[in-house]
């Protein structure tokens, strides 16, 4: 059981402080490979994340490490190839459940497809840390995870604002089926039918996150809509496929307004060239760090908030600089 993994293991600790006070000259003794090994070993907290495939991740990953030696526990981070692959996500997920660790972190793709598993980690009394995206279930303990529906409710704002507020846009979503994903279209969504009434969106595409996808995806809409004054593109890859759709096209940020969101270096270089009109950034690193955080603390017994706001920020050309952005950003 979780509380009995984790006493031991800190039954382990203290026994091993009072060998190391008592006679400096013994031998280290091993580090961890798991969650249920001989006392002594650290907790191991397991991340199953949506992709490896964009920087974003890397920036997470960094910040579970951060916690983990800050915290003493051992962090494995994995996610599928692309960021399509439900299939790929769950069979990860099986595998760290498998291996009993001491608390459990996952950025669902699909949240009906690994909702079996979460019951399978309440059963075993493994707590549950959601973060980046949410799920619909309550097992989880608490999400680490940006307001999506307040910051694509930013973008729209900023992509009205910037077309003059009106005028016809499009959207290149990454999926529907994570929240990620959902929030991310609905915040768009929601602020330009709340606030923008001559601002029509003609068109919503998924790509799954993939910058050729998005790119073919864009380019559609673009023939079709020959008027269209803005395209938002709901992850680093949708909005550098949009990038690369109006470059190829022969057109400029001058004859279409792009609205993104995350960073990279290519979403950089973007908004820094005038390609892009600017993204809105999240806190990658803190989502990481957050989330090994409240792993540690549910496996202590410590009730957690709902849900733990990282943060986010919108950044262009004029602002790219400011400390406070370049805090954030990855490449």
């Amino acid at each position: 059981m979780r509380n009995k993994r984790f006493f031991r293991a800190a039954a382990g600790f203290a026994a091993t402080a009072l060998l190391v006070a008592g006679c400096a000259g013994d031998t280290e003794s091993d580090d961890a490979a798991g969650g249920e090994g001989d006392g002594g070993e650290q907790p191991y907290v397991a991340l199953i994340s949506k992709g490896f495939q964009h920087q974003f991740w890397q920036a997470v990953k960094d910040g579970a490490d951060q916690a983990g030696e800050e915290f003493d526990v051992e962090v494995t981070f994995e996610g599928p190839d692309t960021e399509s692959d439900v299939d790929q996500q769950v069979q990860m997920l099986q595998v760290a459940l498998d291996k009993s660790p001491d608390a459990i972190g996952v950025a669902a793709l699909d949240s009906q497809a690994v909702a079996p598993l979460l019951d399978q980690a309440q059963s075993q009394e493994i707590p549950v840390i959601a973060f980046d995206s949410g799920v619909d279930s309550d097992i989880p303990e608490a999400t680490a995870a940006t307001d999506n529906l307040a910051a694509a409710g930013e973008a729209a704002k900023q992509m009205a604002d910037a077309i003059g507020n009106s005028g016809k846009v499009a959207m290149v979503v990454h999926d529907q089926t994570s929240l990620t994903g959902q929030q991310r279209r609905d915040g768009f969504v929601e602020y330009m039918e709340s606030n923008e009434p001559d601002i029509e969106i003609v068109d919503i595409q998924y790509g799954g996150g993939d910058q050729a996808q998005s790119a073919d995806l864009a380019k559609a809409m673009i023939s079709a809509n020959p008027d269209l004054a803005g395209i938002y593109g709901s992850n680093e890859g949708s909005a550098i496929g949009v990038v690369q759709a109006v470059d190829e096209l022969g057109l400029s940020g001058d004859d279409l307004t792009i609205v993104g969101f995350d960073s990279g270096a290519a979403q950089i270089e973007a908004i820094t060239d005038g390609s892009m009109l600017g993204a809105i950034t999240q806190n990658p690193v803190g989502i990481g760090y957050e989330t090994v955080k409240a792993a540690v603390e549910a496996m202590e017994g410590e009730e957690l908030p709902e849900t733990i706001d990282t943060g986010y920020y919108w950044y262009t050309a004029d602002n790219i600089d400011d400390e406070e952005i370049q805090a954030v950003l990855y490449e």
